[in-house]
């Protein structure tokens, strides 16, 4: 396999952010989603292992385009603290106990310029 992939970004407080993942084999062919459509998980946390606060984010298989979509939605992002350095995985599972991590990474939390927190 091509993955896990990493990816850092920043994130502004509150926002809605969404990145696509488009899996490949270590061929550079592309990586069959069917049989992950309904198991895909977004999760942000304090830290790795046990004992780490973590966020739920969206995480979409699309089986027609084979990209998985992942977003902190505004109602998730209110959640994380903004001065803090979060990090998160994005994992695809088929059910039957095959569980690959697609992208890996880090995420640093800012309040928006004006300090206000959207609504």
């Amino acid at each position: 396999m091509a993955f896990p992939g990493t990816y850092n970004f920043s994130y502004y407080r509150g926002d809605t952010y969404q990145f696509k993942i488009r899996p490949k084999n270590s061929d550079g062919s592309v990586f069959d989603l069917e049989a992950y459509e309904n198991n895909a998980e977004f999760t942000v946390a304090t830290a790795r292992g046990d004992g780490a606060t973590q966020v739920d984010c969206d995480a979409v298989v699309d089986i027609g385009e084979n990209v998985v979509t992942c977003t902190i939605q505004p109602t998730e992002g209110l959640l994380l603290n903004a001065g803090t350095s979060y990090v998160y995985d994005v994992q695809i599972d088929n059910g039957a106990g095959v569980v690959y991590t697609l992208l890996t990474g880090t995420i640093a939390v800012t309040d928006h310029v004006s300090g206000a927190t959207p609504a």
